[in-house]
C-alpha cells in the first residue's frame, strides 16, 4: 500500500486517476492536512517537521510500505523524516527535477506560491549535482494563480499558469512547481517542453512500494 501525504484534498482524485490508468490494483491511501502548508507557508517548512513525522507515523501503522508526499513545499522535510519512520518517503517532485536537469541547462520554475520556490530550485540543483551538470535555475512566480486555486476556479489557475509558461522563451526547459499546476501542462503552446510532477513522481512511489512489500 502507497501513502500520499496532501496538503489539499483536490489531489486526492488526481493520484486516483493515475493510479487508475498506470498502477491498476495499486492500493492508496490518502492523508491529506490543510494545515501543514498554511504553516508552512507563515513559519517556514521546518516549523511542520514534527507535524509531517506524525503522519507519516500514521501511514507506516496503517500499514504503508512506503510514503509519496505531493507537496513541494514540504518535500524535502517529508523526505528527511524517512530514516526516523523506517519507509521509504518520496517527494513527488523529484522524478520531474531530474528530468529537467536531462532536457538543459537554463531550467525555469514556475510557482504560484512563494514558499515552493526555494525548496524546488534547490532541488533542481541538487540533481543537477547528482548528474552532474551545470544548470541556470530562474524562478517565476504566476501572480494571482493561487488566490484562483485556492477559491476553487482550478480552470482559471490552470489557464493563467499556461499563459505565464507561454510566455517563456529563453529556456531549455519550464517545470511547474506545484501538483496543482499540472493541469496547466496540457494547455501550453510553447515549444518549450513543460513538465509537471504527478505521473512521475506516482510512478516512482509505486516502485518503491513495491519494493519494499516484497
Amino acid at each position: 500500500m502507497l501513502a500520499l501525504l496532501h496538503t489539499s484534498p483536490v489531489h486526492v482524485p488526481v493520484f486516483d486517476a493515475l493510479r487508475d490508468t498506470d498502477h491498476p490494483g495499486l492500493e492508496l491511501r490518502h492523508f491529506v492536512d490543510e494545515g501543514l502548508l498554511d504553516r508552512a507557508r507563515r513559519d517556514g517548512p521546518g516549523a511542520v517537521a514534527a507535524d509531517v513525522r506524525d503522519v507519516l507515523v500514521r501511514a507506516a501503522d496503517a500499514g504503508a510500505t512506503a510514503v509519496l508526499c505531493t507537496c513541494s513545499t514540504i518535500g524535502a522535510v517529508s523526505e528527511a523524516q524517512a530514516g526516523a519512520v523506517g519507509l521509504p518517503v518520496l517527494r513527488v517532485d523529484r522524478p520531474m527535477a531530474a528530468a529537467a536537469v536531462a532536457e538543459g541547462p537554463r531550467v525555469v520554475v514556475l510557482a504560484t506560491v512563494e514558499s515552493t520556490v526555494a525548496p524546488t530550485v534547490d532541488l533542481v540543483e541538487e540533481e543537477a549535482r547528482a548528474a552532474g551538470r551545470a544548470v541556470s535555475v530562474r524562478s517565476l512566480l504566476v501572480e494571482g494563480a493561487w488566490d484562483l486555486f485556492s477559491t476553487g476556479d482550478t480552470d482559471g489557475c490552470a489557464q493563467r499558469v499556461a499563459a505565464v509558461a507561454d510566455g517563456v522563451t529563453d529556456a531549455d526547459v519550464i517545470i511547474l512547481a506545484q501538483a496543482s499546476m499540472s493541469p496547466a501542462q496540457r494547455l501550453t503552446t510553447t515549444a518549450v517542453p513543460v513538465l509537471s510532477s504527478p505521473r512521475p513522481g506516482l510512478a516512482a512511489a509505486a516502485a518503491a512500494a513495491a519494493v519494499r512489500a516484497r
